[in-house]
């Protein structure tokens, strides 16, 4: 089986999390990035991660904009699924922007990044990399995925939401929600490709926006029909 969770941000207690248990060998889980476990290369980082690589799941994760991108760029890219992947360690696989993946028979299309909220108070090389947002032609390359798909997926999962989506959520803070490129893109995305459920992580909060619009953060959701994990 198939799961989806919120951005983990290099926290180790949420792979303790009881609801975990229940995911068997081969199942997958998803994480809708700020992965975390990628950011300082320290001795506790690294026993993080050979933990996490003997889990008896897939942890596959999104960037999202708190990633430490030239420690990423180490890895080689692969092949897994059908779409472009780094293998970080074991089990464990950076989701590559842009890639459609085919899962248990269900297809994903994916798309990291974003943009920092605080992005005026960050400095580039210290805790802020312009390369959290997608390139052009990262953007032209998903889009082209999409179009050679039939514009039709079964689940989308990225770390930001669509435009209209992010407004929505950010209406009880009042006006002046900062809209990026990426997420007029996912606007784009939403009128154009046909999907049963789209997850996003970096709204950071538990939410059935609709149907098939999901924001995730410490749920564990069943991908294909979004029923979360109970306890």
């Amino acid at each position: 089986m198939i799961f989806v969770t919120g951005d983990t941000h290099g926290d180790m207690e949420r792979f303790s999390d009881p609801r975990l248990k229940q995911l068997r060998e081969g199942d997958t889980l998803i994480i809708c990035g700020d992965f975390g476990f990628l950011w300082d290369g320290s001795k506790r980082e690294k026993k993080n991660l050979k933990a996490l690589a003997k889990k008896k799941y897939n942890i596959c994760f999104l960037d999202g904009t708190h990633e430490n991108f030239e420690m990423l760029d180490e890895y080689p890219v692969t092949q897994w699924n059908g779409g472009d992947v780094q293998n970080i360690c074991g089990n464990v696989y950076h989701l590559m922007r842009g890639q459609i993946y085919t899962i248990e028979d269900t297809t994903f299309f994916v798309m990291g990044g974003g943009e920092s909220p605080d992005l005026d108070i960050r400095m580039e090389n210290h805790n802020w990399s312009s390369r959290e947002t997608p390139t052009p032609q990262e953007l032209m390359a998903g889009a082209e995925k999409i179009e050679n798909s039939g514009c039709e997926v079964d689940i989308i999962v990225t770390h930001e939401p669509p435009g209209k989506i992010k407004s929505f959520l950010n209406l009880s803070e009042g006006p002046g929600t900062r809209l990026t490129t990426l997420n007029a893109y996912f606007d784009e995305l939403n009128k154009t490709c046909k999907y049963t459920k789209w997850y996003f992580g970096s709204m950071h909060v538990d939410k059935f926006v609709s149907s098939n619009q999901i924001s995730l953060y410490r749920n564990i959701v069943e991908a294909i029909d979004g029923r979360p994990v109970k306890k």
